[in-house]
């Protein structure tokens, strides 16, 4: 991917959960406890929960009689409860901390609340601007997280790299004219596409080029 190296930017934009941190024991808890509440099959369920907002998930199952907004927010209050094993990504921390903070922001599908809390228990800085789900009215994969995070940061949406892991947020991201690498540490097995692809962030780190963001490899 050498182009990755040869490229800048304007701003770095980065999901949250599988991107700049491991979230994934909690999720599986609390959506498989609560896939078996609905009769569902936590192995077939759990993958279609990545990336997309909680209630949009739960709605998408034309569930009967089921409020998607509270089942939600009732999910949202047990992920908030259950931190345990919400750890870093390889190399996070150090990556984002050498980022100016006007040039950098989380765009996630989480709630706010759910989104601090969690970036707070992996150790990583607090973005000074960070785009969650109450943000936008149609979450990813549709494009406008990612719109709003680069008006947000007065930045052009063509000039800024999205960090992603989710399907739909890499589309979300491709939607936005933004372009894309996709972090690979939680994947089991390699994403198919075009987008460009790293492990973690163990071997790379920002650099400021001409007042634009690069990457470089260690």
């Amino acid at each position: 991917m050498p182009e990755l190296f040869t490229s800048t930017f304007d701003a770095f934009l980065f999901d949250m959960d599988g991107t700049i941190l491991n979230s994934i024991a909690v999720a599986e808890r609390v959506w498989g406890a609560w896939a078996w509440k609905f009769g569902l099959n936590p192995e077939v369920f759990l993958p279609t929960i990545h990336g997309r907002r909680a209630a949009e998930t739960i709605s998408s199952l034309g569930l009967p009689g089921v409020d998607a907004e509270a089942e939600a927010a009732a999910i949202t209050k047990a992920e908030i409860d259950a931190v345990r094993g919400v750890v870093p990504i390889s190399g996070a921390s150090r990556f984002l901390r050498q980022i100016p903070p006007s040039r950098w922001a989380v765009v996630t599908s989480a709630p706010a609340v759910l989104a601090r809390r969690r970036i707070e228990v992996a150790g990583l800085p607090m973005p000074a601007t960070i785009v969650t789900a109450e943000d936008v009215s149609c979450g990813k994969p549709a494009p406008d997280c990612f719109l709003l995070a680069a008006e947000r940061l007065s930045v052009d949406p063509a000039r800024c790299l999205v960090f992603e892991d989710a399907e739909a947020g890499i589309t979300a991201a491709a939607a936005a004219g933004c372009q894309v690498v996709v972090v690979a540490e939680t994947h089991k097995h390699r994403l198919a596409g075009s987008h460009r692809q790293i492990s973690n962030y163990e071997r790379i780190r920002p650099r400021i080029v001409d007042g634009g963001l690069g990457l470089s490899q260690l």
